[in-house]
């Protein structure tokens, strides 16, 4: 499935930078929007504000954790259909399994090597 509208939810600056530019190597012809605060995420996804094909969502946030968005999205009848790829600094089995039954369709943590992450990108974009 090619998406097109893709939305990262993580509050680190850095690691945004990191995965826009990893997106951009990607080559894929997509748009990203990002947010750091997964309860705007929310409000905005309900509201309409923002479309999204893809979500990439961290798990270690303030206010609204990842879990708690996952379990939030999946509430919802048409809001439920969107894809979750929780990127994380966790590499807890239990929590990726965790996260999965939640919804989640994919579970990654965060690489240390740039070329990881846009090998994971270009596995999640296919």
């Amino acid at each position: 499935m090619l998406y097109q509208n893709i939305l990262l939810i993580d509050d680190d600056e850095d690691d945004q930078e990191i995965f826009l530019t990893a997106l951009e190597s990607t080559r894929k012809p997509v748009r990203c929007t990002v947010l750091d605060s997964a309860r705007k995420a929310l409000r905005q996804i309900i509201q309409g504000e923002i479309e999204a094909d893809l979500i990439f969502l961290d798990l270690n946030m303030p206010l609204m954790n990842g879990q708690q968005f996952l379990t939030e999205i999946k509430k919802d009848e048409q809001l439920r259909k969107i894809p979750i790829v929780i990127l994380s600094t966790s590499s807890n089995a239990a929590t990726a399994m965790q996260v999965k039954q939640l919804g989640a369709c994919h579970f990654f943590t965060k690489p240390d090597r740039f070329e990881d992450l846009v090998a994971i990108l270009n596995e999640v974009l296919v």
